[in-house]
Formats: C-alpha cells, sequence, structure tokens
C-alpha cells in the first residue's frame, strides 16, 4: 500500500550547503597526533572510523590543518580514544586552531602525553584506547576534505576497557563510561547499554 506524504513530519534540508549542523548525530571522538618540524602535534577528530574489520582506520581532514601535512611528510599517525573525565583535554588539543594565537607548543607542553619508544608518535596519556598508524593512502576530492587512511601497526588498550567475556558488559562499561561526541559541539557519556537484537545466526 502507497503511503500518502511519505515525509510530512520532515523538513527538506538543503544539500547544497552543509546539512550537518541541522541534526544530531552521535560519534566517536579522538585525539589525532602527529609528528612535525619542531616537535608534535595534537588535534581532536570526530569524523572516525575503523575501515572494515581488519586493523585499518581512517579519519576525515583537510589539507587547511597541519595534521594533513605532517601525516604527508612523516607517514604515521597516532589515534587516542579519549574517556569521558579527560575531555578536557581535547579540547585543549584543539586550541592551536584558534585564530587568536598558535599555542601549540604552549598546551603541548601541558597536556598529558607518552611516547612510543622511538619517540616517534604522541599520545593522551589518559586514553582507553591508543593506535600507532603507517599512512596508507590519503584520498582527496572530498570538496576541500579528504579522507586520511591508516594501516594499524600497534594497538593498546586500558586494562579496564578490554573485552574478555560478554558476561558482566553492562557493569563494565557503567564502572568505565565510553565517551560519545554529539555534533555538533556538545558530548556524553555512555554509562548503560543494550544488547542489540540481532537476528537469529546472524553473522557479520
Amino acid at each position: 500500500m502507497q503511503v500518502k506524504e511519505p515525509f510530512k513530519d520532515f523538513i527538506s534540508l538543503d544539500v547544497k550547503e552543509s546539512i550537518w549542523d541541522h541534526f544530531y548525530m552521535v560519534a566517536p571522538l579522538v585525539v589525532v597526533g602527529t609528528q612535525e618540524e619542531n616537535g608534535f602535534d595534537l588535534a581532536p577528530k570526530h569524523m572516525v572510523t575503523p575501515l572494515g574489520f581488519s586493523d585499518y582506520f581512517g579519519f576525515v581532514c583537510t589539507p587547511r590543518h597541519r595534521t594533513y601535512h605532517n601525516i604527508k611528510d612523516h607517514d604515521r599517525f597516532s589515534v587516542s580514544f579519549v574517556k569521558p573525565d579527560h575531555i578536557l583535554m581535547s579540547s585543549l588539543a584543539a586550541m592551536p586552531r584558534s585564530a587568536v594565537k598558535d599555542f601549540s607548543k604552549e598546551i603541548s607542553d601541558q597536556i598529558p602525553t607518552i611516547f612510543n619508544e622511538e619517540g616517534t608518535s604522541i599520545y593522551l596519556k589518559d586514553s582507553y584506547v591508543i593506535l600507532d598508524c603507517r599512512l596508507f593512502k590519503i584520498i582527496d576530492g572530498f570538496d576541500d576534505y579528504s579522507m586520511i587512511c591508516g594501516k594499524i601497526e600497534s594497538a593498546w588498550v586500558d586494562k579496564d576497557y578490554i573485552i574478555i567475556s560478554d558476561e558482566g558488559q553492562q557493569k563494565q562499561i557503567y564502572e568505565h563510561p565510553l565517551l560519545a561526541y554529539i555534533a555538533q559541539g556538545r558530548f556524553a557519556s555512555i554509562e548503560k547499554t543494550y544488547s542489540y537484537p540481532y537476528p537469529k545466526d546472524f553473522k557479520r
């Protein structure tokens, strides 16, 4: 049966401009670390995703940002998944993009960070997952944005966040919440979750 006025409860958006400012959307929040000529740069990102179920990771960036050029120059980047109670650290990492002044060195010196043994990758200290990635490819052409894809070469997870079994998942997440970025400009601490109702015999 054909439904009359199927979009009667919707408002049409102008796709000739950015639609993403007109509704809320849940996303991860990470801080990407890159090496540059005189140290390191940290940049929060929410347009991020695993690329399949293999060890690939990607995020959206733009040639207008140092992160893009640092990765092209050094072929590496790191990823730090932020805990909810350290949201301020991700905000401080965004300060070098302020139009007022280049705060990068001063801010980077104040953010608690750790490095890999070689001293080539920087991570936020209080993260629950950290990844060390080698550049796989950069896909340009999404207007003035690009997808940066990395091959994960090393990965670590906080001992309180590792999944050991299917039992006690809700208790684990309640005691160690996850951070969600609510685009644009809000965040949430996820403490309560539910089992997803997969169909019987579902396989990914």
